[in-house]
């Protein structure tokens, strides 16, 4: 024995990798990406280029000049065998405007990333978007056990931040000059979550779901932080 620290002894049980199967919400479903979702996902991604959509601009691909070529990319993207994607299906108009991955998933280190998230600009901000990422990080969370939870982005990438911190990720800072990405330099800005505060995470993101926390045009009466710190409190 050492009397150095060397960190508290765990569970070192592989967890299961997360399986290809459909995740079911109130507002949204996800589906295992495949390429028949090409055809929804153009159009999602047709309309916000017509309205001037940004929702590319942190991300290694797109946006994609035609259907044939946003197919090509979804038949490759969905066959990638260390990364599991799901196509965003919002329940409100049953068609497919978005997708997500869970990625570097660690089954040994119990670690999963939440991350590769395009959504369209008719579902940013939506109940459904919020819940989409709750089904991912509960798969993991919850059904599966992970200790580690991670979301990275383009620390230039508010939105993206601002998201994680509401989810209740915690910055854990920057790696500089970390990746090129469509020929310029990123700094990666990461978050975590570990397995004693997803709890907590999870219950405020239930209570800020549910459907009494909303008034008659859709406006969330209380925010997830306000939630979190209830809890707490």
């Amino acid at each position: 024995m050492t009397d150095l620290p060397i960190g508290p002894a765990v569970d070192t049980a592989a967890r299961p990798l997360p399986g290809r199967v459909k995740l079911r919400g109130t507002y949204v479903e996800l589906e295992p990406l495949h390429v028949r979702h090409a055809a929804d996902l153009w159009r999602a991604a047709e309309t916000g280029t017509a309205r001037g959509d940004a929702s590319w601009a942190y991300l290694g691909y797109g946006p994609f000049a035609s259907e044939a070529a946003i197919t090509a990319f979804v038949a490759d993207f969905a066959a990638v065998h260390d990364s599991y994607a799901w196509a965003v299906r919002p329940v409100a108009t049953g068609q497919v405007s978005g997708w997500l991955t869970l990625m570097n998933v660690e089954p040994k280190n119990s670690a999963a990333e939440i991350g590769n998230i395009w959504l369209a600009p008719c579902m940013q901000r939506t109940r459904a978007a919020t819940e989409a990422m709750f089904l991912a990080l509960r798969l993991v969370g919850d059904d599966l056990g992970y200790r580690r939870l991670v979301w990275k982005c383009n620390a230039l990438n508010a939105p993206s931040m601002r998201a994680a911190e509401r989810l209740g990720f915690t910055f854990e800072g920057v790696h500089r000059a970390h990746l090129v990405v469509k020929g310029r330099l990123r700094d990666t800005a990461w978050f975590s979550m570990t397995g004693d505060e997803w709890p907590r995470a999870r219950d405020s993101i239930l209570a800020w779901l549910a459907p009494d926390n909303f008034a008659p045009d859709g406006t969330a009466l209380r925010g997830m932080a306000e939630l979190r710190a209830a809890q707490a409190g």
